[in-house]
C-alpha cells in the first residue's frame, strides 16, 4: 500500500500543476564523513514557553539536537544526541499559549528539566542555532546562564531569505519549499525541521543554509542607533529595516561587516540627518552577545 502511494506521489510530481509534500521523517545520518575528517559540534535549539515576556514567562519545553558538521563546507553529517524535556513553570499555562504548542498543565505537572544534562549536552559546542534566536536565547539564558558563554546564530536573521528567492522566513514555509511538512510548534519537532533546512543548498548563493549562518559568525556585527533622528524620517528608517525602541526612544538596525557599516553611516548622514553634523551610537556584538538581552561594547561616532 505504501509503495502504491509513493508511486502516485511520484506521478504527481512529474505534472507541472502539482507539488507533493512528504512528512519529514527524522534521520540521524545526513552525510558520511571521510576517515579522519575534522568535524565541529553544533546545537539546534527550540523552546516552548508560557508566553513572550522573558521577565514573567517561563520555558516549559527545551528541545536540542547535537550534530556534527564541517565548518568549512557547512555540510551536516550526523546527529549525535537528542534532548527534549518538559518543565512545570509553577503557574497555569495561558490558554493562548496552549493553543499554539498544545502543552497542558497536566503534561508539565511536577516536571523539571535536568540542569546537569543540559550542561553535559552543551559541552564543546561550537555554535547554537535557533530559528529566531532573539526569542529563544533570552529565555534559556534566564533559566541556564551557561548559554551566555556560547556562540549563537539565527537561521532567520543570518540568512537573507528574500534575496534567496523566498517569500517568508517562517520555518514551516521554508521546509515546505523543500518538499516537506511536519507537526510544528513542539520543540524537538522544530529542531529536526531546522536541521533539515540547514542541510539544504540555497538557490542563489549555492551554499548550504548552515554555511550561510556560520559565515556570519566571522563578521563583526554592530547595531547602529540613530540618536535624535528627525521625526519626519521615521518612514525612511522603517523602510530600511530600522526598529523603534520605545525604551531608548530611537531607531536602530543591525549591520554586519565594516564595509556595510561605512555605507550605513553615509546613508544616515545624507538621508536622515540631511548632511548636518550628527552623532550616532554603535554597539559591537559577537556571537556570545548577539540575540541576547545583554549589551555589547558601545561607542559614539560623529557623522
Amino acid at each position: 500500500m505504501t509503495q502504491d502511494i509513493e508511486q502516485l506521489a511520484q506521478q504527481l510530481e512529474q505534472h507541472p500543476d502539482y507539488r507533493v509534500l512528504r512528512r519529514l521523517v527524522p534521520g540521524r545520518v545526513f552525510n558520511t564523513p571521510a576517515p579522519g575528517q575534522k568535524l565541529s559540534k553544533g546545537i539546534v535549539l527550540d523552546t516552548e514557553t508560557t508566553g513572550f515576556d522573558v521577565a514573567t514567562d517561563r520555558v516549559i519545553e527545551l528541545g536540542m539536537l547535537a550534530f556534527e558538521f564541517d565548518a568549512v563546507t557547512g555540510v551536516v553529517y550526523r546527529v549525535s544526541e537528542v534532548f527534549d524535556e518538559l518543565e512545570d513553570p509553577g503557574f497555569a499555562i495561558p490558554p493562548a499559549s496552549i493553543a499554539v504548542h498544545h502543552i497542558t498543565d497536566e503534561m508539565v505537572q511536577g516536571q523539571r528539566i535536568d540542569d546537569a544534562r543540559v550542561a553535559e549536552f552543551l559541552k564543546n559546542a561550537d555554535v547554537v542555532i535557533a530559528h529566531n534566536a532573539a526569542f529563544d536565547r533570552p529565555f534559556v539564558e534566564a533559566r541556564w546562564p551557561l548559554f551566555e558563554q556560547l556562540n549563537w546564530a539565527c537561521s532567520i536573521k543570518d540568512i537573507d531569505w528574500r534575496e534567496e528567492g523566498f517569500g517568508s522566513a517562517k520555518l514551516e514555509y521554508l521546509l515546505s519549499t523543500q518538499g516537506y511538512f511536519y507537526e510544528a510548534h513542539r520543540a524537538e519537532a522544530d529542531c529536526w525541521a531546522l536541521l533539515e533546512l540547514l542541510n539544504q543548498v540555497l538557490p542563489q548563493s549555492q551554499q548550504t543554509a548552515l554555511l550561510a549562518v556560520l559565515l556570519t559568525l566571522n563578521k563583526p556585527q554592530q547595531k547602529v542607533y540613530a540618536i535624535n533622528s528627525p521625526f519626519e524620517t521615521k518612514d525612511k528608517l522603517k523602510a530600511r529595516n530600522y526598529r523603534w525602541s520605545a525604551e531608548l526612544r530611537c531607531w536602530s538596525r543591525v549591520v554586519a561587516g565594516d564595509a556595510e557599516m561605512k555605507q550605513e553611516l553615509e546613508w544616515l548622514k545624507h538621508h536622515v540627518y540631511a548632511g548636518r553634523s550628527a552623532r550616532v551610537e554603535l554597539e559591537t556584538t559577537g556571537g556570545k552577545v548577539r540575540y541576547s538581552n545583554r549589551l555589547g561594547n558601545k561607542e559614539v561616532v560623529t557623522l
